[in-house]
């Protein structure tokens, strides 16, 4: 079956891919997952945090997301500045190599490409319709996508790399295949998850609810995206670490791990959106700028886990083996030398940090818009309001659950991620996959897909993934992973699913039992998709106590 093509632009590394079909999903993910691998430029721009963990090909998964879009929009924001600074020589230049190039197609018999695409021209290809989308690139896509009989799109540009793009996103960091089986253990381990909800009820008890209280007394208007990322990184830092580096309160600034972390995370996103790797490269070596800048974050990075570590062997040494439930606790005791036990400290506090607190901080606005569904979640919670929010309650909870799920599907926390194939390779829609080929999936665009969800895929109907014909006394349905790769699915399945379902539907549950949150702008919010897809500008809300009278 033919695949619709666009051409790029000729200049930048923009060559694209892009497949939202679930059989390729399940193609890349599963079937053929030894053939796409993270591939060297991802080892290069993410060198800074370790060359054992985040940038080792293995049978797991990056923590990385989004930054195909990061590359992709960087570039469209160079070469839109051709249309703001000479934009009747451009369109002359364009016109002329228009004619050109009708011209040599009609000499050479070019091929005739799919009448599915935007129009395309010498030089500059699809430049114009780029430009003219710059502003809902992601919606754009997918358009495309929903246009084309094999939900693919090849962008493609001569002479360079082609990118193959779909859609699934990555929750937890990557493991060498060494450390897969030992890091598989540790998340399926009763012992952890009891230690995940005990550090739950201490933060959510002590610290978070009471904050919240505060702030409804004081009627301010705080950042709610802010505070749960805080939030995230508070919880990721105890199960991780086995310690506390994070303030909540708004007024007080952000931890200096924290701050090291959101700079190295940031610059090396850059890199990879900098349409000439040599850019960064040259800044590296002259050590002056982000590059500089970026050495400073993860030498802070890295003096502070190695820190921890030093103390966490010494308190090992003295208490023996039963000192602490946390994960680092957990790799020292199984014998990983230093290096690779800060590696995969690190890696875990990068995966788990943001994606939580997207997805949470993406439903509290949703509710917001639809009052009628956050009745019937306050209905589910109310019914178990006597008891403790234990693990054995939060199953119950399945509303809640199906509510997360309907908001990762439309605001999945990673637009797109990115593999590399190894050799060549054909998918299921009859793609030709070259070796060195850039494979990126595109969850944001597949939850959009009417072919997938329905006519009423725009919808935020939490009953949908209930099986029908109503979710009351209802069970979940069983939805094909390969459908919905929010959390990955096959060998790559995402280790801290669980994990990170368990802490969602704790932290919803336990604020709106006892809290409304009233967001105090009526704009819809701007779904940004940089390396985790957060609101631009965060999430201003009035935070008030709930009156269960009513």
């Amino acid at each position: 079956m033919a695949v619709d093509m666009l051409i790029g632009p000729w200049f930048p590394r923009l060559d694209f891919v892009v497949t939202s079909h679930p059989m390729n999903v399940n193609h890349i993910l599963c079937r053929n997952h030894d053939t796409y691998e993270k591939g060297p430029e991802f080892r290069e721009i993410f060198e800074p945090f370790g060359t054992r963990i985040l940038t080792s090909d293995s049978q797991n998964h990056q923590f990385i997301q989004g930054i195909d879009f990061c590359h992709l929009y960087a570039m469209m924001e160079i070469f839109m500045s051709l249309f703001r600074l000479l934009p009747l020589k451009f369109v002359f230049i364009s016109v002329f190599f228009s004619l050109l190039h009708a011209i040599l197609c009609k000499v050479c018999r070019a091929p005739k490409l799919s009448g599915h695409g935007p129009p395309t021209y010498p030089i500059i290809g699809c430049l114009i319709s780029f430009y003219k989308n710059r502003t809902r690139l992601l919606d754009w896509y997918t358009e495309l996508l929903a246009e084309s009989a094999t939900n693919t799109i090849v962008v493609n540009r001569l002479g360079a790399r082609r990118t193959i793009a779909t859609g699934y996103s990555m929750w937890m960091g990557s493991f060498g295949a060494g450390n897969l089986k030992l890091a598989s253990h540790a998340f399926s381990t009763s012992s952890l998850r009891e230690f995940v909800m005990s550090t739950l009820e201490e933060e959510m008890e002590n610290q978070f609810l009471p904050l919240l209280e505060s702030l409804a007394e004081a009627s301010e208007v705080v950042d709610l995206q802010d505070l749960l990322r805080r939030l995230a990184f508070n919880m990721i830092c105890k199960v991780s670490l086995g310690l506390d580096r994070c303030y909540l309160d708004p007024s007080l600034p952000v931890s200096p791990l924290n701050k090291a972390f959101d700079m190295a995370s940031e610059i090396c996103a850059k890199r990879g959106a900098a349409p000439l790797f040599l850019v960064w490269k040259v800044k590296k070596w002259l050590g002056v700028g982000s590059e500089k800048r970026l050495k400073d974050a993860v030498k802070e990075v890295h003096a502070y886990v190695e820190e921890i570590i030093r103390d966490k062997k010494k308190e090992i040494d003295e208490s023996g083996e039963n000192c602490g439930e946390d994960l680092l606790s957990r790799l020292i005791l199984a014998g990983q030398d230093e290096e690779v036990t800060r590696d995969m400290a690190i890696s875990l506090i990068m995966a788990g940090r943001d994606t939580t607190s997207a997805a949470m901080t993406w439903l509290f606005w949703l509710l917001s818009c639809h009052p009628v569904i956050e009745q019937e979640l306050l209905k589910e919670i109310k019914n178990m309001e006597e008891s403790l929010l234990d693990y054995e309650s939060l199953k119950g909870l399945e509303y809640l659950k199906a509510s997360l799920c309907e908001t990762m599907r439309l605001y999945p926390p990673v637009a797109w991620d990115s593999k590399h194939a190894m050799v060549d390779d054909l998918l299921p829609d009859g793609t030709l996959v070259q070796a060195g080929d850039r494979v990126t999936y595109f969850p944001y665009g597949m939850g959009r897909m009417e072919a997938l969800w329905g006519k009423d895929w725009y919808k935020f109907r939490p009953s949908r993934w209930f099986i029908e014909p109503s979710y009351q006394g209802g069970s979940l349905k069983k939805v094909c992973p390969y459908k919905f790769p929010v959390f990955q699915a096959g060998p790559r399945v995402c280790l801290g699913k669980e994990m990170a379902f368990i802490q969602m539907e704790y932290v919803m549950a336990s604020i709106l039992r006892q809290f409304e949150i009233k967001p105090v702008f009526s704009e819809k919010p701007v779904f940004v998709p940089f390396l985790t897809a957060l609101m631009a500008g965060g999430l201003k809300v009035m935070i008030q106590k709930r009156d269960h009278s009513r």
